[in-house]
């Protein structure tokens, strides 16, 4: 994998409908490390996260990497819809970047990742035939697969049970530690579980909150009392800025 760079945005500016969403927003994702995103609906995490990934041509803003180079071809994005081809096997859905690039896709290394996600039995699956966490760990799957030292995620695990989502928790921080990753998410636990450092995203034009930093390293213990403190804090924020 390449050196994963530090990113810098600044001056972001966004408008929907003549109302600013965000307004000379600077921001700033730590090279190699997890930073979370949380805030309530509306609020613009995602279109961030859009807008980082060069999806929001009108969007005025700079963003910079810290080695010099384009941020171009180096991302991965997950987007909250698992945007699954019907007609497309599970395993030839996590392979689709390779199979649009004329590229020789990893069978083996793709069967082996989806089999870590539980998914071993269904390679041959069209997505009609799966529930909605399995197409989210299929589109989760493909994003790993691409193996770019960028990661953009947009809530990788709303669409899972409890139990499903812990365990790929913990997958996830073992497959994206060293990444330089952004991680929008509405949930507090999690971004605490996986995030070096966590923001929230508040008000109109949107403000960032200081970064709140957790001790440790991640995938953080979800009893630890300190965790909880901080879940309660950060619940707390949000709840003040609800509508």
């Amino acid at each position: 994998m390449p050196t994963s760079p530090a990113i810098s945005v600044h001056a972001a500016r966004l408008s929907y409908d003549g109302e600013a969403l965000f307004d000379d927003l600077d921001f700033t994702l730590e090279a190699g490390r997890c930073t979370c995103l949380l805030g309530s609906s509306g609020v613009g995490k995602s279109s961030l996260l859009r807008l980082i990934a060069g999806l929001l041509p009108d969007a005025a803003s700079r963003v910079d990497c810290d080695d010099g180079q384009s941020l171009s071809h180096r991302t991965a994005t997950m987007a909250q819809q698992d945007l699954l081809l019907p007609w497309l096997s599970v395993l030839d859905n996590a392979l689709l970047g390779y199979r649009l690039r004329g590229q020789t896709p990893p069978k083996n290394e793709a069967a082996a990742l989806l089999e870590r996600l539980g998914l071993g039995g269904r390679l041959s699956a069209r997505p009609a035939a799966l529930s909605g966490g399995m197409k989210q760990r299929v589109a989760l799957a493909r994003t790993l697969l691409e193996d770019r030292p960028v990661i953009l995620m947009d809530e990788p695990f709303s669409a899972l049970d409890a139990v499903t989502r812990f365990r790929l928790q913990e997958l996830a921080a073992q497959l994206l530690r060293g990444r330089t990753v952004l991680l929008v998410t509405h949930d507090p636990l999690e971004a605490l579980r996986l995030g070096h450092r966590i923001h929230v995203m508040t008000g109109r034009p949107a403000r960032l909150s200081e970064a709140l930093q957790p001790a440790g390293d991640t995938p953080r213990d979800v009893t630890d009392p300190e965790l909880l403190r901080l879940q309660g804090e950060l619940l707390k924020r949000l709840a003040e800025d609800a509508p």
